[in-house]
C-alpha cells in the first residue's frame, strides 16, 4: 500500500469519487475526511486476476472522503454528473472511461439540446475525467442530429 500523504499528492487531494477537496487535516473518522479507496472492487480485480491471492497491491489506489468511500462500499462507484448540466441519457461515466481506457476509440456520453449545452457538457466531461482517469488524453466530438446533440469523447 503507498503512503497516504503520496495517494493524495497523486489525487491532488480531491476525491476521485465525488471531486471536492479532501482536507488532509481532517479526522479520518469525519465523513469528509481523507480515506485511500481500491478504485476497482474485489470483484472486478478477480475477474481480471489481480485478486488478493494474487497481490491485491496492483489495485490502483485513490483518494475518497470517509464517506464517499463508505457510501460506496464494496461495489463500483458512480461518479455523478454536474447538475448545472443540460443533459439527456447520460451514461454511468466511471464504466464508459475503462471502456476508453482499455480499448480507445470513441464513446458517446449523452445528448443535449443546444450547441451551448453540449460544448459545456463536453468541457466539463473532459475536465473531469482527466482527474478521475489522469493517464487518459480525451478530445470532444460533438454531432448535431435530429434537433440534438450528441457529446462523444475521443481517445
Amino acid at each position: 500500500m503507498a503512503r497516504f500523504e503520496d495517494i493524495g499528492e497523486q489525487d491532488s487531494w480531491r476525491c476521485w469519487i465525488c471531486d471536492e477537496p479532501v482536507d488532509a487535516t481532517m479526522s479520518v473518522n469525519d465523513d469528509r475526511g481523507p480515506s485511500v479507496d481500491a478504485r476497482m472492487t474485489d470483484r472486478k480485480a478477480k475477474k481480471k486476476g489481480k485478486g488478493k491471492s494474487s497481490g491485491s497491491a496492483d489495485l490502483p489506489e485513490r483518494l475518497a472522503h470517509r464517506g464517499c468511500n463508505t457510501g460506496k462500499g464494496n461495489v463500483e462507484a458512480v461518479v455523478p454528473w454536474n447538475a448545472d448540466l443540460f443533459v439527456i441519457d447520460p451514461v454511468p461515466i466511471v464504466q464508459t472511461v475503462d471502456r476508453l481506457a482499455n480499448k480507445g476509440g470513441r464513446e458517446i456520453f449523452c445528448r443535449c439540446p443546444s450547441p451551448q449545452d453540449a460544448d459545456d457538457t463536453a468541457a466539463w466531461l473532459i475536465d473531469r475525467i482527466s482527474r478521475l482517469e489522469p493517464g487518459l488524453t480525451l478530445s470532444s466530438d460533438i454531432q448535431e442530429g435530429g434537433g440534438q446533440y450528441l457529446v462523444a469523447l475521443r481517445t
